[in-house]
């Protein structure tokens, strides 16, 4: 998942440039449907093809969170069409580890607000998002915080539901170790040492 989607999904605030693919993972509260979760987000790496066959090259890193992982969102950029390519590869390489799990999936286009640098439509994010099987949202990071958490408010809602069906059962990937997931209080840390190293500003909305 991309930086600027997690820090405006997790912050409300939107950093223009900031230390990005640092493979962090984080956690939040949310209620849904009155009933306390903790979610936890990972900030992946960028995931590239690796060949002209569309081979994606995953470091082991990635591989650990897709084991353990509950749900997943693949996030392109519409001006950038590499971006793109890689989810259909990726979305193999996922099911490959998890052949028969129901598993929530969600694509994101961010970058919605460069319209004049668009390299890919509309048609084909959605084309894309149903032979995945999953809802899409075209998002922008910087100017659409409410379309962000929209977005992944829907996955939450059928996370729980799907967890909740499990009746307790063991969760896969449990006796895996997990990256170490920094308190809110680190990630603003982060951003204020970006604020003062980039000379940018954030919104609080």
């Amino acid at each position: 998942m991309r930086s600027s989607l997690v820090v405006r999904f997790l912050t409300k605030r939107f950093i223009g440039d900031y230390e990005a693919n640092t493979g962090a993972l984080y956690s939040r509260k949310f209620t849904i449907d009155g009933e306390q979760i903790s979610l936890q987000v990972q900030d992946t790496p960028f995931v590239s093809l690796e060949d002209e066959n569309d081979t994606i090259c995953c470091q082991e890193q990635i591989n650990r969170s897709i084991y353990w992982a509950d749900g997943f969102v693949f996030v392109y950029s519409i001006t950038d069409y590499e971006s793109y390519r890689v989810i259909r590869p990726l979305h193999q390489h996922i099911r490959k580890i998890h052949p028969n799990a129901n598993i929530p999936l969600l694509l994101m286009a961010n970058k919605g607000d460069l319209l004049r640098a668009r390299q890919v439509s509309t048609k084909e994010g959605h084309q894309l998002a149903n032979e995945l099987g999953c809802p899409y949202s075209e998002v922008s990071a910087r100017e659409n915080c409410e379309g962000v958490h929209e977005a992944f408010q829907q996955l939450c809602q059928e996370l729980s539901r799907i967890i909740g069906n499990c009746n307790g059962e063991k969760r896969r990937g449990l006796h895996l170790v997990r990256p170490k997931s920094p308190n809110m209080q680190e990630l603003k840390r982060r951003l204020k040492q970006a604020l003062s190293s980039k000379g940018k500003t954030a919104t609080m909305l």
